[in-house]
């Protein structure tokens, strides 16, 4: 999970850079999320990232050009900042999904959460 959350994360750096929103699109879902498997994503997301896969993969790629950057060259300018906003958004649920995914400290016998000795710092 944790993975996932930081490709994301990565992506969201790309797409919140420098240059026109095309490329950024193109470099951020190249570089950090075209080879994620949808099954490898939580359940509440795994429909929307195939979504957002299908629609970067939609035009045929000619020329040499892959099949993402056919298909956001293709798109309009609202269209690729739908896709980047579609981007935050899943990124936003994963990580939401990791913080419900993580452990939670032991109950006492008062039936207070516990902080494991190892956890605490001793003077």
């Amino acid at each position: 999970m944790t993975d996932h959350v930081d490709r994301f994360h990565a992506a969201l750096l790309v797409l919140a850079g420098h240059g026109h929103v095309k490329q950024r699109l193109i470099r951020a879902f190249e570089a950090h999320l075209a080879d994620i498997h949808d099954d490898e994503l939580p359940v509440a997301v795994k429909q929307s990232f195939a979504d957002l896969r299908r629609e970067m993969q939609r035009v045929s790629p000619l020329n040499g050009e892959g099949a993402i950057c056919a298909s956001v060259r293709k798109m309009s300018l609202k269209e690729a900042s739908d896709c980047a906003g579609r981007i935050v958004t899943l990124f936003g649920e994963i990580a939401r999904q990791g913080d419900d995914q993580l452990p939670a400290l032991p109950m006492g016998d008062d039936g207070e959460q516990r902080i494991p000795p190892f956890l605490v710092k001793s003077v």
